[in-house]
């Protein structure tokens, strides 16, 4: 869409009061018991297919997703309320209010929970690749994601195909 096309604002711009009428979608990691977050997706609202923008709400007790990494999806978090621990690498942080966390690709594994009384609110932000592969080290699975289909593999049932194995001279040419 050109500058010169009109267009209504409505297809662009989401008020906070057309914000908070979005319905929340609650979501529970599979292999994460204690994960439930509540989700509002602001991206698909404006047509965004590219990049994907939600704020997520954990309540208190409760915390996001699993401790994962991205192979090819960057993201960021920005922290609007509450406070949070975040788990990045082996380190674990307190999040709060203005707090900003980026993971370019490949990421280091992260994760964020809630113990604290009030509820966590933050944008999420990321890519939206064709492809995704995502790593689980605490549960030694990956996921594997094209398109709308995801799959969650044990990361020592997953055989070689071609690549840097010892076999990868006998590779099919990339041409």
């Amino acid at each position: 869409m050109s500058q010169n096309e009109s267009f209504r604002l409505e297809q662009v711009l989401l008020r906070a009061a057309d914000i908070a009428a979005l319905p929340e979608h609650p979501f529970q990691h599979p292999l994460n018991p204690n994960s439930e977050v509540h989700l509002r997706n602001l991206s698909d609202r404006v047509g965004m297919q590219r990049v994907i923008a939600r704020l997520g709400r954990v309540a208190p007790g409760k915390e996001s997703f699993i401790y994962h990494a991205h192979h090819h999806e960057e993201e960021f978090l920005y922290i609007l309320t509450g406070r949070g621990l975040a788990e990045i690498g082996d380190q674990e942080v307190e999040v709060g209010a203005g707090d900003f966390m980026g993971f370019p690709t490949p990421s280091v594994a992260h994760h964020l929970r809630n113990p604290f009384d009030a509820d966590l609110v933050y944008l999420m932000v990321g890519e939206r690749q064709a492809v995704e592969i995502g790593e689980f080290p605490r549960h030694g699975k990956r996921v594997v994601r094209d398109g709308q289909d995801a799959y969650i593999l044990d990361v020592d049932a997953i055989q070689p195909f071609w690549g840097r194995s010892p076999d990868a001279a006998d590779a099919p040419d990339a041409d």
